[in-house]
């Protein structure tokens, strides 16, 4: 098939997800990686751009190895004429950065980047037709860039460019403890690095069927769907929102990784049934007239037997402290705990599981923000949504949960 891929960004989804895909399918003959961390693009052109990312599987650790990647960094002029050049003719794009509110942040942005390079490859008719997908952890992430690359040229472009969003329910880190990467026998990235990239096996990601017209797909394992909305969500609300909770109960035990989990026969319990009885049953009545078995109660309870199991796998020594970070984003009232929680609630469940750990999660902010009073904190994090009878009864919830 032949082509480019370009990503944008070289942590753990683009380096342990996306540029792997891109190189086993065999349908590109250029690989590409846009990054602005100096020595991250050294190490890369120093190992003549191979390297290698760690894969957990059930039974243990493989090592994947890359080959043929090309690093640049934008804020050097002449890797970045180099960049706009493969971004003019790449086929597929990906954007995995930390957060979509990095997309437009100065002339070597990614937004910058893509506004110019697609630009070229719009007024070049021999160029090929693109998607580009959004790997940030955000249901309208392909939107917001799209519409951050409308603002430098909003004459857009037609129908050659597509902007996919995606849902990545893959388990994926960087480990930049030397020790860490020593004891646990990591492939480090390349020869002297002293960082490791750490991904789970899981590789059901979905992504939006919208093509350009007569587009043929290389990364070809990608699951396609009509609509996102409904998989986003149940990732957000289910898978994340459980994650979290399960972190903030190990926490409160005195754990420091995800997989001792796995000798609690209470935190087991706990946690399938905050899945199963509570995150599910709100996610499956607001879904139920979606055609998937997903949403059924079989199919759910399948999904979550599997997403708990890939939670506590050994080999991904997933530390605690990781899943359990940032308590006052992840208590938001729109965030994964209390966007699930409210839909529990909507369905007619008492989501007394999840209420428990939002509860440690809420001791734990305090702490953190040198609150005294819990309500008066939670009132704060919620400060920009009005009062309502929903609100009231969350209240309740955290601050008498036992």
């Amino acid at each position: 098939m032949g082509g480019t891929f370009v990503g944008f960004g070289f942590g753990a989804i683009q380096g342990g997800l996306f540029l792997p895909s891109a190189f086993a399918s065999g349908n590109f003959d250029r690989l590409v990686v846009a990054e602005i961390d100096s020595e991250l693009v050294a190490q890369i052109r120093r190992s003549g751009g191979t390297y290698q990312c760690n894969v957990a599987e059930a039974a243990g650790l493989r090592t994947v190895e890359v080959s043929g990647l090309e690093a640049y960094n934008p804020l050097v002029d002449e890797d970045r004429v180099t960049l706009l050049e493969a971004i003019s003719e790449a086929a597929e794009l990906c954007t995995a950065l930390p957060s979509f509110t990095l997309y437009d942040s100065g002339d070597a942005s990614v937004a910058a980047l893509l506004a110019e390079g697609l630009g070229r490859k719009v007024e070049n008719t021999q160029a090929p037709s693109a998607v580009v997908y959004a790997a940030e952890n955000d249901a309208r992430a392909a939107a917001r860039l799209r519409e951050a690359c409308l603002t430098r040229k909003p004459s857009g472009f037609g129908n050659r460019v597509v902007f996919s969003e995606t849902v990545i329910a893959k388990m994926c880190s960087v480990v930049t403890d030397s020790s860490r990467i020593r004891a646990e026998g990591l492939a480090a990235l390349t020869e002297g690095s002293s960082r490791a990239l750490l991904v789970e096996a899981y590789d059901k990601i979905l992504i939006d069927e919208s093509v350009p017209p007569g587009f043929e797909r290389g990364l070809d394992r990608f699951i396609p769907k009509a609509d996102l909305g409904p998989y986003a969500l149940t990732k957000f609300f289910g898978h994340n929102a459980i994650h979290a909770t399960l972190g903030f109960l190990a926490r409160d035990k005195g754990m420091s990784y995800m997989h001792e989990v796995r000798e609690s026969r209470e935190l087991l319990t706990l946690a399938k049934r905050a899945f199963v009885e509570e995150a599910g049953v709100g996610l499956r009545k607001e879904y139920a007239e979606v055609e998937d078995d997903l949403f059924t109660p079989d199919g759910f309870l399948e999904y979550a037997d599997d997403a708990l199991e890939r939670m506590i796998n050994p080999f991904l020594r997933d530390p605690v402290a990781r899943v359990t970070r940032d308590p006052i984003r992840k208590l938001g009232w729109e965030d994964r705990m209390l966007g699930s929680m409210r839909l529990a609630i909507r369905a007619g469940t008492v989501p007394a599981v999840m209420a428990r750990a939002a509860r440690i999660a809420l001791g734990f902010a305090c702490r953190e923000a040198s609150w005294d009073k819990p309500d008066a904190a939670l009132r704060n994090i919620w400060s920009e949504w009005e009062e309502s009878d929903e609100k009231s009864l969350c209240l309740d919830l955290l601050l008498s949960s036992s």
